[in-house]
């Protein structure tokens, strides 16, 4: 029988409808509603081609795969009827799968409608073999959970993932990012203050990533690196015949990195000369160049760094107060790893999955006694020492379990308090006072302080003399068998 144009038309435009929600639904699909799918298409499919049945199942069609068949038929309509119309659907994986549909009122087929039919079933195709990839994956998750216990810990890497390599869950750690969230989106400027190897130029980037300038150039200066002759032309860029070798005028890195973000990394360290020139490209964003008098605009977002206490060094005159105040509009502090222990599993399984392949190792398990030595360390140089060490077991272990060096045991250090004492000469009055004081300032004899400290008795009263330390009054001295007598 054949349709009008319009009519034509009309199933067309159904089918193309049918098209699209299904392409919608194929992307959130699970096997607990494939059936539903299946059977609402092919229901679809068969009234819109006023056809007795449709069907979409494997090709070949096999024993095994009639029972994978998925059939609509019209109510009281005779099922013998032969197909007047076979759509195969080939997918990648390999499976092909075909959509029959009974002669009906469409015979003959037109090629709009046979157009139409075959991205449907793809879409189809696509469904049932996702929905068996995933059936598969969950059978073999828990045979993997009923059979074998695996010593990898899996984590919830969401949060890492969403700051780049910041690795851990710690609340000391949480805190911190959560100020990077507070202020990111603002071009106001952040000193990141923490100790070497705590991640500071991780923090400064995950700033940069998050802000409205993430589109535009990240450009990081570490001002420790510099010799103070090179750091003016470094950040503020010169003129050709500036100074002996400037060849060619040359952009600074405020240049480079206009409309986007500076990183100054160990800014406690710039000369105080660039300090003052710094300071006014903060306040008014103009700058010169080494060797020229013609201000320059830009637009930079300042992030600084530092190891250092700045407002100790601001209270000793080795930095600017002004600058300190403009730059530390929003600080962040970063704990160091001994104050957040609780991220040392997360970290240390990171680093191996990131290595294990370029060292040629794999590992599948870290013994507690490991994680108890690395928790007792103290971490001077925190995370990046934290890998060093990791590394170092990884070349020094062998089979899949990670042991730790033993030429590289890690002791219990604890650093020496400075709190009371800034020169060597202050720790030296310090620690000969504790010897004194502990051996009841006996000087001579045994079990003396000069024995204990391993020096001889006049020269221990020589250094207690050149640093002004007494022994007070009413203290017990007692004297040696040689001395009374």
């Amino acid at each position: 029988m054949e349709h009008s144009r319009d009519g034509i038309a009309a199933i067309a435009d159904r089918l193309d409808r049918l098209i699209g929600t299904t392409a919608i639904v194929v992307g959130s699909l699970g096997p607990d509603t494939l059936e539903t799918m299946l059977a609402d298409v092919l229901q679809e499919v068969g009234e819109t081609l006023e056809a007795d049945w449709s069907t979409f199942e494997p090709l070949p069609p096999t024993c095994h795969a009639q029972t994978l068949k998925r059939t609509w038929c019209r109510p009281g309509a005779a099922v013998s009827v032969s197909a007047g119309l076979q759509i195969p659907a080939h997918a990648s994986s390999g499976s092909s799968h075909v959509l029959s549909v009974a002669a009906g009122g469409c015979e003959p087929w037109p090629a709009a409608i046979a157009d139409r039919l075959l991205p449907l079933a793809h879409l189809l195709g696509l469904a049932v073999n996702r929905c068996r990839e995933s059936q598969e994956l969950m059978r073999v998750k828990g045979e993997l959970a009923d059979t074998a216990v695996s010593a990898i810990p899996v984590f919830d890497d969401a949060g890492d993932v969403d700051f780049d390599d910041i690795i851990g869950e710690s609340p000391a750690l949480r805190a911190a990012l959560s100020r990077v969230q507070d202020v990111a989106p603002t071009d106001a400027s952040v000193v990141i203050a923490g100790e070497t190897g705590t991640g500071k130029e991780l923090f400064a980037r995950a700033i940069h990533n998050r802000s409205t300038r993430r589109a535009r150039r990240f450009v990081g200066v570490n001002c420790a690196a510099l010799p103070s002759t090179l750091i003016e032309s470094e950040l503020f860029g010169h003129e050709r015949g500036a100074f002996t070798g400037a060849v060619a005028a040359r952009e600074g890195r405020f240049e480079i990195a206009h409309r986007g973000t500076l990183f100054l990394d160990e800014i406690g360290d710039l000369p105080p000369e660039v300090q003052a020139k710094l300071l006014r490209v903060l306040q008014e964003g103009e700058f010169e160049r080494v060797g020229s008098s013609h201000s320059r605009r830009v637009d930079v977002r300042v992030i600084a760094a530092t190891h250092q206490d700045l407002e100790l060094a601001v209270k000793e005159g080795r930095f600017r107060a002004d600058l300190y105040y403009r730059l530390s509009v929003y600080p962040i502090a970063l704990p160091p790893l001994r104050e957040r222990l609780e991220d040392l599993p997360r970290l240390v399984w990171y680093y191996i999955n990131r290595r294990q392949r370029a060292l040629n190792r794999k590992f599948a398990c870290v013994p507690d006694a490991v994680f108890a030595a690395l928790a007792r360390h103290y971490w001077p140089g925190n995370v990046r020492e934290l890998y060093n060490v990791v590394e170092r077991a990884m070349i020094h272990s062998r089979g899949a379990t990670l042991s730790l060096d033993d030429e590289q045991r890690l002791p219990a250090t604890f650093p020496v308090r400075t709190a009371d004492f800034s020169t060597l000469e202050d720790v030296e009055r310090h620690h000969l006072e504790a010897a004194l004081q502990k051996c009841r300032w006996r000087i001579n004899g045994r079990g003396n302080a000069a024995e204990i400290l391993g020096l001889h008795p006049n020269t221990l009263r020589f250094r207690m003399k050149k640093l002004g330390i007494q022994r007070p009054q009413g203290s017990v001295v007692r004297l040696s068998s040689r001395q009374s007598a």
